[in-house]
Formats: structure tokens, C-alpha cells, sequence
């Protein structure tokens, strides 16, 4: 910051030398500076993560075997935040994917389309998405690279027509002139695009929990009596870590499969006619609902994959409420009594789902153990990350 700035900021303005509305404009322009340098920060310290995850996370994998460069970085962040990426203009990756709502959203079961109506699935928490084995909750997509490509081009989403026209629309950019030339050494491509948003979402990493300082850091006071009960809870009787796994020096949570819990056999969150679960009901041969989701089933076309779903992290499960894939249970304590039941019996439901005899206070040992999988710093991981552009 330049003297003269500096000195401007303090400047309060006397009777015929300034108004309080140039005043009011310069501070808008000062607050620029500090937001932009505060995003600075945060690409640094992304980057910092990428090489240095943080503890209780493995090594990053990357498809060059190395961390990007920090301007691939810089750039997959203001991507991510632009809705100019959208056919109208309307939204970005971020309208789904809220970094104050621990990217993903946690004011509804799922978000809705382009023109205002639910889609048929939670966003899930981009979160730790570096280490996904599977992207989707069917498991369509198997690199973030090709993940990204699906809703820049689904038609109820960001509902770009062609890939031709959103390259042009991008190099047409005079805030993006020359970003991609530095980056690629070359004009913006969807390839381009789509390998700067990965590597910005994979930096998007967040552990040190209090599990992690008791169980990694051998922290014995980071846990307290119930958390730990509910982790023995949690690989033994209830037997959650068969598909949530913990491993000697790190723990991602997932097993990276899909599986059928019985959920889509569940009834569906409510539509926007204004049905409610009540007046649904749960027997599929009755519903008939045009849009049904048959999970896995719909990638592979096999009986045996109907309603399998990707086994997701529980790291910061917390944070990121609503759950399941359709965003039907509201709590952890929901979730906890909807594996205690069974499930919901079914022709294809996965052999590990059986009722678990849980009393209500091994339940609440389960809670309170998920809630100790908060990554240190939550509360304020997203700051610095939005973009302030003045051409954008």
C-alpha cells in the first residue's frame, strides 16, 4: 500500500475540502486492497496445504505427481466464483458449492436448477475432494478434471450449449486476458478450465480435528469420554469403519465404493408442488416418479446397481447438514437411527446394512464422536477465498 493511500485512509474529510461520499468511495477502494491481498493469502496458504496436507490427510495424489503452480491455483479460484461460466450468467460453481456453508449447501435438501426448481441431489462438500476415488454421487465421473465438465454443460445447470462457445465467451474476457497464456502457454481451453478448477477444489483441505490430535498427535485430552466411546461404537459394534475407513496414519473416512442403504427406497424430499413425505408413498411401484433416482444404475445399466450411492467422508460431517444423497435426514442423530434400524430393506441393499441394537445413549456417543471430525480453523476457512475483481 502506497504512502499517499495510507495516508488517505485516515484522512477525514473538513467542511469544502472532501464529501463524506468520496470518503465512502475511497473506503470501498481500500477495502479492495485488503480483500485482494487477503485472497493472495489464501492461495499461498492453499498451496502450502497441497504439499503440507494437514493432519489425519494423506499425500495429495496429483495427475502431474506434483502440487500446481500457485497461479493454476489463483486462477481456479476466480473460475470457480464466476458466473459469467454459466449460459446466462447466472450462476457459478460457488452457487452450489458455498464456502461459508463448507462448499456445499446447508439451507436446503438440494439446490435448485436454473429456473428455480430442485434438482434431485444434495451438493455434496467439496471439502477433502482431492482424495475422491469417485466423483458424483453415482460415481460418474472418476477425475475432478472430468467431474467439473458436468455441470458447465448440463442443461439445468450452467447449461453451456457448446464447448467451442464458452472457450470464446472466456478469451472474449478482458479481466482473463492473458491468464490462461501465463498458466497453459496458451488461450483459454476447456481442458484449461477444467484442470485450474481441480486444482483449486483440491486444495480445498481441511483436518487437524480433535480426532486427529487424539488419535494422531496421541493427544490424550482432545477427546472427550463420549467422543471416544463413540469411536469404539464406531469400529466394533456398529461397525461404521467398514466403509468409513480409518487407517494407522491417516483417515479419509470412505472406501471410495457405492453402496445401497435402502435410501431411494425411503420417501422423497418434497416436491415443488408441495407434496410432503407424508403424502408420498414409499412403495416404488406406486410412485412412479418421473424423476426417480436409480443411482448407480443410471451409469451402468445394472439391475444390481440400483440405488447405490458413493460411500461419502465424514470428515466435517458436522458442517455440512442436510444428509444422504437426497438431503432426506436433517441430523446426525438422524442418520445414526437410520443405520440403527437397518437401513430400509430392499432386493439390493448391501449386505453390511443390518439393524445395530444401539441404546440411546451409544447413539449420542456416535454424534458426539462425528461432530469431533471438524477440521481446526472451519469457522474461518473460507475467508479471503471469494474473489474481488473490479472487471468482474
Amino acid at each position: 500500500m502506497s504512502d499517499r493511500l495510507r495516508n488517505d485512509i485516515w484522512y477525514c474529510p473538513r467542511k469544502g475540502e472532501a464529501t463524506w461520499k468520496e470518503f465512502a468511495t475511497l473506503a470501498v477502494v481500500v477495502a479492495g486492497v485488503v480483500l485482494s491481498g487477503a485472497a493472495l493469502d489464501w492461495d499461498r496458504l492453499a498451496l502450502s496445504r497441497l504439499s503440507n496436507p494437514p493432519l489425519g490427510l494423506p499425500r495429495v495424489p496429483f495427475p502431474s505427481h506434483s502440487p500446481p503452480p500457485l497461479e493454476e491455483v489463483t486462477l481456479g479460484r476466480k473460475l470457480f466464483f464466476d458466473p459469467r461460466l454459466s449460459a446466462d450468467g447466472t450462476m457459478s460453481c460457488a452457487t452450489c458449492h458455498v464456502p461459508e456453508q463448507a462448499f456445499t449447501q446447508t439451507d436446503r435438501a438440494t439446490p435448485r436448477d436454473r429456473s428455480g426448481k430442485h434438482l434431485r441431489r444434495n451438493a455434496p462438500t467439496l471439502l477433502n475432494v482431492a482424495y475422491a476415488k469417485v466423483l458424483m454421487h453415482d460415481g460418474a465421473a472418476s477425475t475432478l478434471e472430468s467431474q467439473v465438465l458436468s455441470p458447465l454443460f448440463d442443461g439445468h445447470e450452467m447449461a453451456n450449449p457448446t464447448f467451442d462457445g464458452l472457450e470464446e465467451k472466456i478469451r472474449g474476457l478482458p479481466d482473463y486476458a492473458g491468464r490462461f497464456e501465463e498458466v497453459f502457454a496458451e488461450p483459454a481451453t476447456i481442458l484449461d478450465v477444467s484442470r485450474a478448477l481441480a486444482s483449486f477444489q483440491r486444495s480445498l483441505l481441511l483436518a487437524n480435528s480433535p480426532f486427529d490430535k487424539w488419535r494422531y498427535s496421541r493427544d490424550r485430552n482432545a477427546l472427550n469420554p463420549q467422543a471416544r466411546k463413540g469411536y469404539e461404537l464406531f469400529v466394533g459394534k456398529a461397525g461404521c469403519a467398514y466403509c468409513h475407513l480409518v487407517s494407522e496414519d491417516h483417515a479419509l473416512f470412505s472406501d471410495g465404493l457405492l453402496h445401497n442403504t435402502g435410501v431411494s427406497y425411503r420417501p422423497p424430499v418434497g416436491r415443488d408442488n408441495g407434496e410432503t413425505n407424508a403424502d408420498q408413498s414409499s412403495d416404488l411401484t406406486s410412485r412412479n416418479l418421473p424423476d426417480l433416482d436409480r443411482g448407480q444404475q443410471e451409469i451402468t445399466g445394472a439391475e444390481a446397481d440400483y440405488a447405490k450411492y458413493k460411500t461419502p467422508t465424514l470428515r466435517n460431517i458436522a458442517l455440512t447438514p442436510p444428509y444422504m444423497h437426497d438431503g432426506s435426514l436433517a441430523t446426525l442423530n438422524d442418520v445414526v437411527r437410520f443405520y440403527n434400524e437397518g437401513g430400509t430393506p430392499n432386493p439390493q441393499l448391501d449386505q453390511l446394512i443390518r439393524p445395530l441394537d444401539l441404546r440411546n445413549d451409544e447413539i449420542e456417543a456416535l454424534v458426539a464422536f462425528l461432530e469431533s471430525l471438524s477440521g481446526d480453523g472451519a469457522a474461518t476457512f473460507s475467508t479471503g477465498v471469494r474473489v474481488l475483481d473490479a472487471d468482474h
